[in-house]
């Protein structure tokens, strides 16, 4: 079984910044495309960012040119880092493994984590 274990999350003021990580166990890491999804409450979760095992990346477009995933494969890790908070950035984060090539698509993940709360006060 794949773990994935995310932390990092909290209460930060709008136009803060907050970084969440993601630890995964198991020893095929670097072959995942990683992705970072969000639910906040009464609406579906959605795709927020995503970083391929060759490092390419995408992400959704309310939070282009504000957070940045990244990953170090040695220390089975990936990271979003997430600047000019804004209330509507409130939401459980979720990591996720896939080893398929649609990363937006949350159904093409295996593995997920159990979720972190970020929270942004106005």
């Amino acid at each position: 079984q794949v773990q994935l274990v995310e932390s990092g999350g909290g209460l930060v003021r709008a136009g803060g910044s907050l970084g969440l990580s993601c630890v995964v166990s198991g020893r095929t890491f670097s072959m995942y495309a990683m992705g970072w999804f969000r639910q906040a409450p009464g609406k579906e979760r959605e795709f927020v960012a995503a970083i391929r095992s060759g490092h390419s990346t995408a992400y959704a477009n309310s939070v282009k040119g504000r957070f940045t995933i990244s990953r170090d494969n040695a220390k089975n890790t990936v990271y979003l880092q997430m600047n000019s908070l804004k209330p509507e950035d409130t939401a459980v984060y979720y990591c996720a493994a896939t080893l398929g090539t649609v990363v937006a698509a949350e159904g093409r993940y295996a593995y997920w984590g159990q979720g972190t709360q970020v929270t942004v006060s106005s």
